[in-house]
């Protein structure tokens, strides 16, 4: 039961209106009228077209590229709305940019995860529903609540219905050490062996891959990351894998594709014999690989939406 009595009302910035569109047929809502536009100089310009007095309202914005005009797109947008009154303000960030800079490696360096955190928590948002986030402990950055969603059970039903469940000639590969924990448990899910890609990074956006913790010969590999940035880590492990490890075929999977430089190329030219990704990111327009295939998380975000907005719990979908 509802007990506060609002209207829900889904909006959107231009960062991935697709998929705000999916999530509001799965909702069986209209998408709020809204434009976000900018000035000559690049300024952004929100223009709420429609009342949100009282209303429970989500923001659905990915902070992908461009990251600092998707990023200032939702913190006007909230804004907005908690000048025009709404009730509740949800920002929904299928995709949370800055993730990565989430402790400090050296000295002098920011922690901007923390930054865009209080920006957000500043701005007026009353809580924040995201998906993957790099680092989990980046939930203790914000003063509001947050529900981190995950993408591996889309995955896991994917390969299940691929490879089938508890299958010995498939085996679950982590492509660095950070994703150990995701991939481990990943790999209980579906019933397969487990197997580290360990590697030292020499700089930014470029990795040596050094050893391969765990028997991948012969084995049908199924590589989990958060993101897929440069893809320079990914094909790296790929190819390890292949001419190091003897993997018989090696399929990859990440919840967000950000694609980023050369990552395509790199993809078309790889070992991976196919990339799954959700559409937390859109597909790059001007760039198309037959290897890339995307699953949608329009589902996922609409429970999660509808549920936050009757007041009952979503614990069930972390899982």
């Amino acid at each position: 039961m509802i007990s506060h009595g609002k209207e829900i009302k889904v909006f959107a910035g231009n960062s991935n209106p697709v998929l705000a569109t999916g999530i509001c047929k799965k909702l069986d809502q209209e998408l709020g009228k809204s434009v976000a536009t900018a000035f000559s100089d690049g300024e952004i310009s929100i223009s709420i077209n429609e009342p949100v007095r009282g209303a429970d309202v989500f923001i659905v914005q990915s902070t992908c590229g461009p990251v600092n005009n998707n990023l200032m797109e939702m913190l006007i947008m909230i804004d907005a709305m908690r000048r025009a009154s709404a009730g509740r303000i949800t920002a929904v960030m299928p995709y949370f940019g800055y993730g990565r800079q989430d402790r400090k490696t050296k000295s002098r360096d920011p922690i901007s995860a923390k930054l865009v955190a209080n920006l957000i928590t500043e701005a007026g948002a009353d809580r924040v529903l995201t998906m993957d986030l790099h680092a989990s402990q980046i939930q203790g950055f914000f003063d509001i609540p947050v529900d981190n969603l995950m993408g591996s059970p889309l995955f896991a039903n994917y390969y299940i219905n691929k490879f089938g469940a508890n299958n010995p000639d498939c085996i679950v590969v982590s492509p660095d050490v950070g994703s150990v924990a995701r991939a481990r448990k990943f790999s209980q899910k579906i019933g397969m062996n487990f197997a580290i890609v360990d590697k030292r990074r020499e700089k930014a956006n470029s990795s040596e891959v050094m050893n391969i913790i765990g028997e991948v010969r012969g084995k049908t590999v199924i590589m989990l990351d958060d993101m897929v940035d440069t893809a320079g880590s990914l094909c790296g492990a790929a190819k390890a894998l292949i001419d190091i490890g003897g993997a018989k075929e090696i399929f990859a999977c990440a919840s967000h594709g950000v694609l980023s430089g050369p990552a395509i190329e790199r993809i078309e030219e790889s070992y991976i014999k196919e990339l799954v990704l959700l559409d937390t990111i859109p597909y790059p327009v001007k760039k198309k690989c037959k290897k890339i295939k995307y699953l949608s998380v329009d589902s996922l975000f609409a429970e999660a939406i509808g549920r936050i907005y009757e007041e009952v719990s979503i614990s069930s979908l972390f899982d």
